[in-house]
């Protein structure tokens, strides 16, 4: 670094990744700044530096005794050790800044030889000072999930004809006779503790009652008028509890019949197609409930208004997940328990991390906020005007028209065929059958109807094209009709 790099970065200021000290002579209080830095996302500090951002520096001799203070500080006053990276900056006049790197830890928590532990906290540092930052901690480091906590539920907390259907239908075995085998069984699938209490993913997913026992982890679902939250005016509501599959089930219901219905190309008497595709809240609410930080004592958000759908889930993105890296599929386990039973088929699940990707192909009128200060996660999937969509042929489902919209003098009759600016450029069947191939060439785990939703087609429609595409030996399906994938095979 030189020293236009530096007074680059000075000029920046303090922040939650930068610190400025005009000198250090307490090793325990640069201890505190080292374990603030470790335990978030890493930091510098600028020894020599004053808060106001001038730079007065340090003599040559201050500067091999600072060096030396951070090095003891760094392996003796900080637990565990930490590795620094240290350069000394010239001014020019004869003087120096020390910067020192702190790197994020990879062994989180860290706290001072004294047993604090301190979190970055804006510009400044605080103390853990509560049970959840700790836990919160501990799940950044991955010691320990939340959906392992154990609860104050027992055996008869289970619902058990739907733990014995899910026994049945997945392993293949029957709910065993006796307490005993069935505490054993509970335990060897990581769902009860040794002490026989149901843990918080057995309880979520398995009890009959969830909500009796964690009571905030529901989902609570408004509709409301226009297009900002009303303290007492609303359309439509309701909280959704139960297990974890009742409540995605609840949740998609409320979501699908508050949403318009367009007609893509239908007769009136057919039932008409959302505007925006199923598959999108599908995912996106699947991902708010099993991904959702469970430390948070919070419901997740359904808010339903004229010109959006969000989805506010407790909990910022875990460790260093960034909208940028989800968006491109990068993904973070939370609660792994949850995830490996809801990949068995608790909830529709196409694999780690393809939920959000899924979501933007399916609707790419998604945006993401995720809120640290708030600890919140927030989707908020846009919803386009049918009637501008109409007049525009812009960012509506291709081949979507409001059965509002229809012209008076168009058929009544049930068509396969897109209405006029429906698939732009795609005329004929054969050109309709290469834009499947294409999409389930991109997308091999689509289903017919999520390829419908894309095209603005019906789903009957593109079951003959795929039926005869299969014939003609270009398209193969591989695995099962449920989370199986296409096989596309070019001509």
């Amino acid at each position: 670094m030189n020293l236009e790099m530096l007074q680059a970065e000075i000029a920046c200021g303090e922040d939650s990744t930068r610190q400025f000290k005009v000198d250090v002579n307490n090793g325990d209080s640069l201890a505190s700044e080292l374990v603030a830095f470790a335990n978030a996302s890493g930091g510098t500090i600028y020894i020599g530096v004053a808060d106001d951002g001038s730079i007065p520096g340090l003599s040559a001799a201050d500067v091999r005794r600072v060096n030396q203070l951070v090095g003891n500080t760094a392996s003796q006053g900080v637990r565990s050790p930490l590795t620094l990276h240290t350069e000394n900056v010239p001014l020019g006049n004869g003087r120096l800044v020390v910067v020192v790197r702190v790197p994020t830890g990879i062994d989180r928590p860290y706290f001072d030889r004294t047993g604090v532990i301190w979190l970055k906290s804006g510009a400044d540092k605080r103390r853990v000072n509560s049970k959840e930052e700790l836990r919160r901690l501990f799940q950044m480091s991955e010691q320990f999930h939340a959906d392992e906590l154990p609860t104050r539920a027992g055996l008869e907390a289970l619902d058990r004809l739907r733990f014995r259907d899910f026994l049945r239908e997945v392993y293949r075995i029957d709910w065993p006779e006796t307490r005993d085998d069935q505490l054993r069984l509970l335990r060897n699938m990581n769902l009860a503790t040794d002490d026989g209490r149901l843990n918080l993913a057995a309880v979520l997913m398995f009890a009959e009652n969830p909500e009796w026992i964690v009571p905030s982890f529901v989902v609570k679902a408004i509709r409301f008028p226009g297009t900002t939250i009303h303290e007492t005016t609303y359309l439509d509501t309701e909280d959704f509890s139960g297990p974890l599959q009742k409540v995605f089930d609840s949740s998609m219901g409320f979501v699908m019949r508050n949403m318009h219905k367009v007609q893509a190309g239908r007769g009136v008497n057919a039932p008409g197609t959302p505007e925006i595709p199923e598959v999108v809240f599908e995912e996106l609410l699947v991902n708010a409930l099993v991904h959702r930080d469970y430390l948070v004592s919070a419901p997740i958000r359904l808010f339903v208004f004229d010109d959006r759908i969000e989805i506010i889930s407790p909990g910022h993105l875990p460790n260093n997940l960034t909208v940028e890296k989800i968006r491109t599929g990068n993904s973070n386990i939370r609660n792994p328990i949850l995830v490996s039973y809801v990949a068995k088929g608790l909830l529709p699940y196409h694999g780690l991390g393809s939920g959000i990707t899924r979501s933007l192909a399916a609707w790419p009128h998604i945006t993401f906020v995720n809120d640290h200060e708030g600890c919140l996660f927030t989707v908020t999937v846009h919803r386009i005007p049918l009637e501008s969509s109409v007049k525009t042929g812009q960012s509506t489902p291709p081949g979507a028209r409001s059965s509002e919209m229809r012209s008076e003098k168009g058929s009544e009759k049930s068509s396969e065929k897109p209405p006029s600016g429906g698939i732009e450029g795609v005329k004929g069947s054969e050109k309709v059958a290469e834009r499947v191939l294409a999409i389930l060439s991109e997308q091999p785990a689509l289903s017919v109807s999520d390829v419908a939703h894309m095209l603005g087609l019906s789903s009957r429609a593109i079951e003959k094209h795929v039926a005869r595409l299969r014939e003609a030996g270009r398209l193969r399906r591989v695995g099962p009709p449920r989370g199986g994938r296409w096989e596309v095979r070019r001509s």
